[in-house]
């Protein structure tokens, strides 16, 4: 019995009860144990399909194990690899769930029932996922498993798509019967690897230092990242690992990615046991977690996005990119070109009027920005971060024309308007505080704190989403608004919902992620041709869950040239261009007050959805002219950045961590373009050249600016030798902070 695509395809061995699952270069093999449960056998490079994968398969004996059956000493789960691993019956790993019954007992049985193998992927219910525009482009593996004592059902989804290098998974768990159980632990993925030569590397850092490449050999014991801020997956750990071989570099070698569809509290986590074994565990947090599932209730687990790669780091990430940027992000900004624009934080904060507003929109007309975004202050009586949130009403004093009239106005000039707000907060100071108290996320006779100035509206409760969402309606109905920043600055303290029973408390950070999902879904629906950006002070919320309702994300509040390196080279892991938020902002830079060159902070913003984000009103006009051909340069390249090939050629992470490259291949290789930046300038430094990737080998390539022509194989195996360019070229790579952006297209 077998279900085929063009390179994907899911088998089951009757006969051996055996699964194989093939992506268009990996193979995923597990089995039907003897207790009924389901034993990993293999996950890696793809190999041929057989009637049996049995000599895979060992369970030899060890000393000292526990063992389910009395007349066999080798079948002890703490022997034997596993799909979806209970605890408590001699396996002494994590396991992938746990469930508290009546009695108080901890001890289940989940036995394979059934399966069904079909074209096409399911959606999850109130949750974010990876989908297929036709059945063609995917199979689905659904299981079935049982537990006839607690009368519960366990479903098992596993997809395999067709284009891409990438398997997901999750589960459901459903109460059939009586009794009311406590699910406590609920991953969405389990994975037994062999053996445990691996190094894990995750993305870490904390606000206006997102995304930081880790890595650390794998050691017997527990190495993990978490969140548990409730309200985003957090700046501190994305929702994302990868276990790679040690000699894997960014171009070579083995890879395994593990990413979480989800914006709340994860883990990822891998253990290394006594004999090897690695185990990788990602899903919700269990930390603070219970869910109570009745009779005939059922819980989903979020969506765990794995990708195989044997051609290194940037392998797996470009498996991710196409994917999360044709198949996470949906409606029509997905493949559209996005707008380059000027956002008013940096260039007001609070102190702005309309008028104000309006010349920075005439300044933006003439440089051929083509949106103007005005972000914080706009509503209530928000003068500064104490008030209004909630209160969202335009701010009459400062906008005498309201929201509306400002936007018709920015419109007249030829340019698209945008809208800040931050739906998801609350201050004391409000109108709506004065109404609901109750709204606020709290805990009775406990001290409620306070981050930013502000409190957290109980998105688990239903009247708070319509509230909220019939406040946004009427702003967008009445105004025509091209652009919403969706922005959220703190996170969960004191957490208790005035809305939901004692024994359901433990549900709120999850229930609180699917009334924020749902109300995004009701937005992006009904407003479809806006384009919703996410930001959680500024890159912390920087998640595949948000992703599936707004397509770019704000990465960093950080807007130095020199830090967005790194932010946005970590961000690369995962994460594509297109989704990557990238502003010019002023100097010195308002995070770390370096100075560095319009040039550079361009050559760094370039890649990315690119735009502005200072007083323009007050650019010389030798800036205004540098930004104008910055502004044609990229919209001549735009599409090409938005959807080509990204390559990342020189570390901020590794090696001398002076010197930063990446670059750009269209889908045909025919055009290109690159950049180069050096930190600090080096006395007497060596000889220096730019190898790029990705070209074609026969293609000949012409360099903007530079006189000869290269062959793609002389640009792959030698590179552009830095020392040798001349004129304006020479000239920029002088001093500290410097950058090279070279354009390439075919003859």
């Amino acid at each position: 019995m077998s279900v085929r695509l063009n390179h994907a395809a899911i088998f089951f061995n009757e006969k051996t009860g055996e699964f194989h699952l093939q992506g268009r270069n990996f193979s995923y093999i597990f089995k039907i144990l003897k207790n009924n449960q389901l034993g990993h056998l293999y996950f890696g490079k793809k190999i041929h399909h057989r009637d049996s994968f049995s000599h895979l398969f060992t369970i030899s004996p060890r000393s000292n194990t526990t063992c389910q059956y009395e007349e066999d000493e080798s079948f002890s789960l703490e022997l034997i690899k596993q799909e979806y691993p209970s605890f408590g019956t001699t396996d002494f790993r994590e396991p992938a769930f746990q469930i508290i019954q009546e009695n108080g007992s901890r001890i289940t049985n989940f036995e394979y029932i059934k399966h069904k193998i079909f074209k096409g992927k399911p959606k999850l219910d109130g949750l974010p996922s990876t989908y297929t525009e036709n059945e063609d482009e995917a199979i689905t593996l659904e299981l079935v498993l049982y537990d006839h004592l607690i009368e519960t059902e366990l479903n098992l989804f596993y997809t395999v798509f067709d284009r891409f290098d990438a398997l997901t998974r999750s589960a459901k768990f459903v109460n059939k019967g009586n009794q009311r159980l406590s699910l406590t632990r609920a991953m969405s993925v389990n994975i037994d690897f062999f053996d445990s030569n691996f190094e894990m590397l995750h993305l870490s850092g904390a606000w206006a230092r997102e995304r930081h490449v880790k890595i650390r050999k794998l050691e017997q014991g527990i190495q993990s990242i978490s969140s548990t801020r409730g309200t985003a997956s957090s700046p501190h750990h994305n929702p994302f690992i990868a276990l790679k071989r040690p000699e894997t570099t960014e171009h070579q070698g083995e890879v395994f990615g593990f990413s979480l569809v989800y914006s709340g509290n994860f883990l990822a986590q891998v253990e290394v046991d006594h004999y090897g074994v690695s185990r990788v565990t990602m899903g919700i947090n269990p930390f603070d977690f219970n869910w109570l599932l009745k009779k005939n209730e059922s819980f989903q687990t979020p969506e765990a996005v794995i990708v195989y790669s044997d051609q290194g780091l940037n392998g797996m990430s470009q498996i991710y990119h196409e994917l999360y940027r044709t198949r996470l992000a949906r409606g029509p900004w997905r493949d559209k070109i996005r707008p380059i624009l000027i956002n008013t934080w940096e260039a007001t904060y609070f102190d702005f009027d309309e008028e104000k507003i309006l010349n920075i929109a005439k300044t933006a007309k003439e440089l051929g920005i083509e949106l103007v975004v005005l972000d914080d202050g706009w509503f209530g009586n928000r003068n500064d971060d104490k008030t209004s949130l909630g209160d969202w009403f335009p701010n009459k004093k400062k906008l005498p024309n309201g929201i509306s009239g400002l936007a018709k106005k920015i419109n007249d000039m030829g340019l698209k308007f945008g809208l800040w707000f931050e739906p998801e907060m609350i201050s004391k100071a409000s109108n709506l505080y004065k109404k609901h108290p109750d709204w606020l996320i709290q805990v009775p006779g406990r001290r409620l704190s306070h981050g930013r100035n502000q409190y957290i509206l109980d998105f688990s409760r239903k009247e708070v989403i319509e509230y909220i969402y019939s406040m946004i309606d009427n702003i967008l109905s009445d105004a025509p608004i091209s652009y919403i920043k969706w922005d959220m600055n703190r996170y969960m303290t004191e957490i208790g919902s005035l809305g939901l029973p004692p024994e359901r408390q433990g549900e709120l950070s999850h229930r609180y992620l699917l009334g924020l999902y749902s109300l995004l879904e009701k937005l992006t629906s009904k407003y479809p041709d806006i384009l919703f950006e996410s930001c959680a002070s500024g890159g912390g919320r920087f998640d595949p869950g948000m992703l599936y309702y707004a397509p770019q994300t704000w990465t960093s509040d950080n807007t130095d040239a020199v830090e967005r390196l790194k932010v946005q080279y970590g961000t690369s892991m995962v994460y594509p261009l297109s989704s990557m938020g990238a502003h010019v902002s002023g100097v010195p830079n308002h995070q770390v007050h370096r100075i560095t060159s319009l040039n550079t902070r361009a050559a760094v913003a370039y890649f990315g959805i690119f735009g502005y984000e200072f007083d323009i009103t007050k650019l010389s006009e030798r800036e205004k002219n540098i930004i104008r051909k910055q502004i044609d340069f990229y919209k001549k390249h735009q599409e090409l950045i938005q959807t080509g090939k990204f390559y990342r050629l020189l570390s901020p992470f590794t090696g001398t961590k002076n010197e930063v490259a990446w670059m750009v291949v269209s889908r045909d290789q025919k055009e290109a373009i690159a950049g180069y930046y050096r930190i600090l300038a080096e006395p007497l430094p060596g000889f220096k050249k730019l190898v790029l990737k990705g070209l074609n080998p026969d293609f000949e390539y012409k360099i903007e600016g530079l006189p000869q022509t290269y062959f793609g194989d002389e640009l792959m195996n030698f590179g552009i030798l830095l020392d040798e360019l001349g004129g304006n070229w020479k000239k920029e790579l002088t001093g500290d902070f410097v950058s090279l952006v070279f354009a390439l297209h075919t003859l």
